[in-house]
């Protein structure tokens, strides 16, 4: 054995036993949030659309949120439904209660035709929204969002090391990825662990590779801006609350639906009882989220004017790569397909770890029989 791969082996089996555990808690959770929204309506059937959406009044939806919570006098954002059965969802966000939480909104749920809520509950509280937390800070907010990045790099690190160790022969490639499992415990232990690295490589790379980038956004943002500019979110202070006329929230819709027509409505957002402007969120076709675009545009509370803009569409290259990240690291950016894909992914460093930890088991069994047996010959 050469040196380079008494170097490789020893990395990727320690990377295996040290992080093994938490990288199959990831892909786990990691699957159940691939449909987290229809978890989510699974778990807590009363918050289920009875009737087919209407067209949203989204004036009464924000008045409705604002009589049950009259305390609250920050902007509300409302997502407007995805599906049939998919109710009205409303975001408050910096909520007084989890001030001390970097994200912890109020989660608010309303029935589309009748404007009734159907639940409120601050995120982390809900069995998906505390899976997401989870998933994505290890339930401890800023510093678990750091260490889930570096998961994520030696994820990359243990899924390289184990690629350079399989790769095959020159001209061998496909004869390697032919899915053949041998008879023997050892050989088909030993078969399923390189087959599901070697087939799920390029998943599991991109899940590695994005939730590194989405846990360690500030990172990732400056590793990009030196070679492409990136969007930097408009400063509203100055926009100070209405004296005299308000516009409503139709009024903004219109005003975005004017600069961008035809677009998908998705998200609306108030501003502020101290000030701000309307924030409607749309989405273009080519764009990869569609639950979570970047076409937006902001529309003065008062006169209705546009204050600022994000035209997706003339995103930068450093934008693209960021508005990719999370359509990719879930699958939405291919639609159904990519979602269980994505899934399915998920499910690979379970198998991998068991197999890996069956195979190093092995492995030392026999070093130690091998042992005994030398130790037996020398004694006769």
């Amino acid at each position: 054995m050469t040196r380079a791969r008494r170097f490789w082996l020893a990395c990727h089996l320690w990377l295996g036993i040290s992080l093994g555990g938490l990288l199959v808690m990831f892909g786990l959770t990691g699957s159940v949030l691939v449909f987290y929204t229809e978890v989510d309506r699974l778990l807590n059937p009363h918050t289920v659309a009875s009737t087919p959406a209407p067209d949203v009044d989204l004036d009464a939806a924000f008045a409705a949120l604002r009589a049950a919570h009259p305390e609250r006098s920050g902007a509300w954002r409302i997502e407007l439904p995805l599906h049939e059965g998919v109710p009205l969802m409303a975001r408050y966000y910096r909520p007084a209660e989890r001030a001390e939480r970097s994200f912890a909104p109020l989660l608010v749920t309303l029935d589309p035709a009748t404007l009734a809520i159907t639940r409120a509950a601050f995120w982390g509280d809900t069995a998906v929204t505390w899976i997401y937390d989870l998933h994505y800070t290890l339930l401890l907010d800023r510093p678990g969002k750091t260490a889930v990045g570096i998961a994520g790099l030696l994820m990359l690190l243990s899924l390289g090391s184990g690629l350079w160790l399989w790769w095959p022969r020159k001209g061998r490639l496909l004869h390697a990825l032919k899915p053949v499992l041998r008879h023997g415990r050892a050989r088909l232990t030993y078969d399923l662990h390189v087959l599901s690295g070697s087939w799920g490589a390029v998943l599991l790379v991109t899940l590695a590779l994005t939730g590194a980038a989405l846990a360690l956004p500030d990172q990732t943002r400056a590793l990009i801006a030196p070679v492409s500019p990136l969007f930097s979110m408009p400063d509203l202070r100055a926009v100070t609350p209405p004296m005299h006329h308000a516009i409503t929230a139709a009024d903004a819709v219109a005003v975005a639906r004017g600069r961008f027509p035809g677009r998908e409505l998705r998200w609306v957002e108030s501003p502020s009882l101290e000030g701000g402007a309307w924030r409607v969120v749309l989405h273009q076709p080519d764009e990869p989220s569609r639950r979570f675009p970047r076409t937006q545009v902001w529309v003065h509370p008062e006169t209705g004017a546009i204050v600022a803009e994000r035209d997706a569409a003339r995103d930068t290259g450093g934008d693209t790569v960021l508005n990719w990240l999370h359509p990719l690291h879930n699958g939405e950016a291919f639609g159904m397909t990519g979602r269980v894909l994505m899934c399915i992914a998920g499910l690979l460093p379970a198998l991998l770890f068991v197999t890996g930890w069956m195979r190093w088991r092995q492995k030392a069994r026999a070093k130690a029989l091998t042992g005994q047996r030398r130790a037996g010959i020398r004694r006769s």
